[in-house]
Protein backbone atom coordinates (compact mmCIF):
# COMPACT_ATOMS: atom_id res chain seq x y z
CA UNK A 1 0.00 0.00 0.00
CA UNK A 2 1.84 2.41 -1.03
CA UNK A 3 0.73 6.47 -1.49
CA UNK A 4 1.90 9.17 -3.43
CA UNK A 5 2.29 12.74 -1.66
CA UNK A 6 2.29 15.65 -3.10
CA UNK A 7 4.78 18.08 -1.20
CA UNK A 8 5.07 21.87 -1.44
CA UNK A 9 8.65 22.89 -1.28
CA UNK A 10 8.30 26.70 -0.13
CA UNK A 11 11.21 28.69 -0.09
CA UNK A 12 11.71 31.66 2.24
CA UNK A 13 13.70 33.86 0.19
CA UNK A 14 10.65 36.50 -0.63
CA UNK A 15 9.99 36.51 3.14
CA UNK A 16 13.75 36.94 4.13
CA UNK A 17 14.15 39.70 0.96
CA UNK A 18 11.29 41.49 3.06
CA UNK A 19 13.18 41.57 6.24
CA UNK A 20 15.91 42.48 4.45
CA UNK A 21 13.83 45.12 2.74
CA UNK A 22 12.54 46.74 6.19
CA UNK A 23 15.66 46.63 8.02
CA UNK A 24 17.13 48.39 5.34
CA UNK A 25 14.35 51.12 5.41
CA UNK A 26 14.91 51.25 9.22
CA UNK A 27 18.35 51.60 9.04
CA UNK A 28 17.43 54.18 6.66
CA UNK A 29 15.14 56.20 9.11
CA UNK A 30 17.45 55.78 12.03
CA UNK A 31 20.51 57.59 9.85
CA UNK A 32 17.95 60.09 8.50
CA UNK A 33 17.18 60.67 11.92
CA UNK A 34 20.92 60.47 13.32
CA UNK A 35 21.40 62.99 10.49
CA UNK A 36 19.02 65.46 11.55
CA UNK A 37 20.05 65.74 15.07
CA UNK A 38 23.47 66.02 14.30
CA UNK A 39 22.68 69.22 11.76
CA UNK A 40 20.53 70.70 14.98
CA UNK A 41 23.33 70.22 17.22
CA UNK A 42 25.69 71.67 14.94
CA UNK A 43 23.76 74.35 14.75
CA UNK A 44 22.78 75.51 18.02
CA UNK A 45 26.86 75.12 18.62
CA UNK A 46 27.06 77.35 15.56
CA UNK A 47 25.11 80.13 17.15
CA UNK A 48 26.83 79.74 20.67
CA UNK A 49 29.62 82.22 22.04
CA UNK A 50 31.77 79.01 22.39
CA UNK A 51 32.11 78.96 18.81
CA UNK A 52 33.06 82.52 18.42
CA UNK A 53 35.58 82.17 20.87
CA UNK A 54 37.57 79.07 19.04
CA UNK A 55 37.70 80.79 15.72
CA UNK A 56 38.74 83.94 17.10
CA UNK A 57 41.77 81.29 19.16
CA UNK A 58 42.07 79.88 15.96
CA UNK A 59 43.45 82.92 14.00
CA UNK A 60 45.33 83.83 17.00
CA UNK A 61 47.43 80.59 16.92
CA UNK A 62 47.55 80.95 13.26
CA UNK A 63 49.07 84.12 13.74
CA UNK A 64 51.75 83.21 16.39
CA UNK A 65 52.71 80.56 14.22
CA UNK A 66 53.45 82.01 11.39
CA UNK A 67 55.71 84.68 13.34
CA UNK A 68 57.08 81.75 15.32
CA UNK A 69 57.38 78.90 13.45
CA UNK A 70 60.59 77.58 15.49
CA UNK A 71 58.98 77.95 18.73
CA UNK A 72 55.89 76.41 17.39
CA UNK A 73 57.61 73.09 16.20
CA UNK A 74 59.28 72.76 19.34
CA UNK A 75 56.33 73.19 21.46
CA UNK A 76 54.51 71.18 19.47
CA UNK A 77 57.65 68.72 19.56
CA UNK A 78 57.42 69.02 23.08
CA UNK A 79 53.53 68.11 23.74
CA UNK A 80 53.47 65.08 21.49
CA UNK A 81 56.48 63.45 23.33
CA UNK A 82 54.67 64.36 26.85
CA UNK A 83 51.24 62.82 25.41
CA UNK A 84 53.09 59.80 24.52
CA UNK A 85 54.65 59.70 27.65
CA UNK A 86 51.37 59.51 28.99
CA UNK A 87 49.53 57.07 26.89
CA UNK A 88 52.65 54.39 27.19
CA UNK A 89 51.82 55.03 31.35
CA UNK A 90 48.47 54.03 30.52
CA UNK A 91 48.92 50.82 29.05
Amino acid sequence: MEQEVKVTMHSHEPAEKAEEQQNQENISDQLRELGDVISETFDCFRESDSYEWILENTEKTRQYIKKNPARSMLVSLGAGFLFGLFMKRGR
